[in-house]
């Protein structure tokens, strides 16, 4: 992640044509919404080396195994057995050649092209092979011509526009003054860019390609498109600046289609995740990222059911939610293509222009999506209803049933107020009890598959209340079949080991953390029940496991209690799920509620066997 830090992008600069036709710098603001997130500001990094990390973390587990060179040739589904839990019920045909094609596909880096594999038609025949795996599930990530989705007679429901646009990845050569900016540029008639700055020197720049004619069926010949013809067009619109470039590490030209597919699963057993379902203009920036938010919502749940952890039910939840998202996406994008591929208004009568105003809104919005923080996932046996509320939407149905009718879990939204159920959990800073060392909240809650119930346990400085943390501690105690803590010695920072280990934990479906308001000086890290800070006979004490809402000596107070909307007295307990969505908020009093919750998903484990 060094290189991209190296292209932090801090400012978002307009530039808009003058009196005179030629562009001027109209504004200047943020290119981050302050507070979203506990990092900065956004960063910049190409996929290829997205993937390289991704390739590297994966070769850490020697029982997965990344294939290339591999063909599919069919993928079948026994519907007789899709719905017998662990069967293997897909059958997937692929064709295979010993020793491979070719050398397998370098991640390439710089100007380097990477290689094209060699066709299956050009390998002696005698080394192709077909082979044939049994899957519980299978996945599509195979892009907006997804071989998957054609397979399962799925279709991409949606539009295609007008607009052309070019893409250049370059060094530019330019006496541009916000060529290192995030920058959108609007010219009188010669159209629209788009600068954004990435690793080594590159910029990335979409331009609009207004002189481009197209056939009577609405496409172009992309034959008769070179990439002198987007520098052209480039020059055209940044006039009066000069641009020019020796290097070049790419190009492409696309038409802008808004499409959403019409089944994201086949029976909960095949899946399809990414451009494979929804497909829109790059230049939002929502390509990879709503992608990968697809499959991270689909893999902590695939994980949790294939370990016999949770119902095969919360696979439903996948589409639920991510359909409404790349919905969302797609009337986002609608508009943000508009606003890019529409001439800036020439004064407030100007009805057929744009405004700066609507276009710095459409920015912040994207930010939104980018972060994740712009979704907001309804009610489901994962995510919590709000008590209060009469109703609840299944499935965006009017006149539905009640929570409890509807045999949804409840929830109290009241005891949190700014955190919301269904939203991704927002990070304030707190300190650790024990050392005083200031953490983001966030940082705290690791990506590693598992729920997190996190305590906030009040002024426990007042016996009363410690008191209620007490029975709470004792309640959960009670349910440790039902809610099943993790209790775990994990360092916070990565490569730290502790005499040899660095990770210790017991099987469970949530970690246990405890925040809470009272003066630091005023209350001691044994005070505080043994449940909340758990003991190893080898590594002692989880001095990880208790954070205060405090002021640190270094960096100020995060107000943590403040940022959720919850009552420093007496706090409340809540559940965010594994991907960081608010999933349930109650009182310390409503284990019960909290043991209703998990059991709505989570598979009841035989009690442990006592040997004699």
């Amino acid at each position: 992640m060094a290189e991209a830090h190296s292209t932090d992008v801090y400012v978002e600069c307009n530039q808009n044509p003058g009196s005179n036709g030629l562009i001027h710098r109209s504004s200047r603001m943020s290119n981050t919404i302050r507070g979203l997130s506990r990092f900065p500001c956004g960063v910049l990094l190409a996929q290829h080396r997205i993937e390289a990390v991704f390739l590297e973390e994966i070769n850490k587990f020697p029982n997965v195994e990344i294939r290339h060179n591999v063909e599919p040739i069919s993928v079948k589904m026994d519907s007789d057995h899709s719905q017998v839990p662990n069967s293997h019920a897909v059958t997937v045909t692929l064709r295979r050649a010993r020793g491979g094609l070719s050398s397998e596909h370098p991640v390439t880096n710089g100007f380097d092209e990477a290689p094209t594999p060699q066709p299956y038609s050009a390998v002696d025949q005698s080394q192709v092979y077909n082979e044939t795996i049994k899957a519980k599930y299978v996945i599509g990530c195979d892009g907006a011509h997804s071989w998957t989705r054609a397979q399962l007679g799925f279709c991409m429901e949606g539009e295609q526009t007008d607009y052309i646009w070019g893409v250049l990845d370059i060094v530019p050569l330019t006496d541009f003054p916000d060529i290192r900016a995030r920058c959108a540029i609007h010219s009188a008639e010669s159209g629209t860019i788009m600068i954004i700055p990435r690793e080594d020197g590159l910029v990335r720049i979409y331009c609009q390609l207004s002189t481009v004619a197209q056939d009577s069926d609405g496409r172009f010949d992309r034959s008769r498109i070179t990439p002198d013809t987007i520098l052209e067009a480039a020059q055209r619109i940044i006039k009066p600046y000069q641009l020019d470039y020796k290097h070049r590490e790419w190009w492409t030209i696309y038409q802008i289609g808004q499409r959403v597919g019409n089944h994201f699963s086949a029976q909960e057993r095949i899946f399809l995740a990414g451009d494979a379902i929804h497909t829109h203009s790059p230049k939002a920036g929502q390509g990879m990222n709503v992608s990968m938010q697809d499959t991270y919502n689909l893999g902590w749940k695939l994980a949790m059911v294939v370990k016999g952890i949770a119902k095969s039910a919360i696979l439903k939840t996948y589409e639920t939610e991510r359909r409404t998202v790349a919905q969302e996406l797609i009337a986002f994008d609608q508009n943000y293509s508009r606003l890019w591929s529409s001439r800036p208004k020439k004064s407030m009568e100007d009805q057929s222009g744009v405004s700066m105003a609507e276009f710095e809104r459409a920015f912040v919005q994207q930010q939104l999506f980018s972060s994740g923080f712009g979704v907001h996932y309804s009610p489901n046996i994962l995510t919590a209803k709000d008590s209060s509320e009469a109703t609840v939407a299944l499935g965006g149905d009017e006149g539905s049933e009640s929570p409890s009718k509807a045999g949804l879990p409840s929830s109290h939204q009241h005891l949190a107020s700014k955190t919301v159920l269904g939203k991704r959990f927002q990070s304030f800073k707190v300190i650790n009890h024990c050392d005083a060392r200031s953490w983001h909240l966030a940082h705290l809650l690791k990506a590693d598959g598992i729920f997190h119930i996190l305590l906030f346990a009040g002024d426990v400085s007042q016996p009363s209340q410690m008191e209620r943390v007490r029975t709470f501690a004792n309640d959960m105690r009670n349910r440790s079949r039902t809610i099943p803590v993790r209790q775990r010695h994990v360092p916070i920072t990565h490569g730290y080991s502790l005499h040899g280990a660095s990770s210790k934990h017991t099987n469970g479906i949530a970690q246990l953390l405890t925040i809470h308001s009272a003066p630091r000086q005023q209350v001691e890290f044994h005070d505080f029940p043994p449940l909340l800070r758990p003991f190893d006979k080898d590594l002692g004490y989880d001095y990880n496991s208790i954070f205060v809402d405090g002021e640190s000596y270094y960096e100020g107070h995060g107000h943590a209690y403040d940022g959720y909307g919850i009552d420093r007295t007496r706090g409340c307990v809540t559940v965010v799920r594994p991907d960081h969505y608010v999933a349930w908020i109650s009182d310390l009093e409503d284990v019960q509620g909290l043991e209703a919750y998990f059991a709505g998903f989570v598979v009841e484990q035989p009690p442990p066997v006592t040997r004699l």
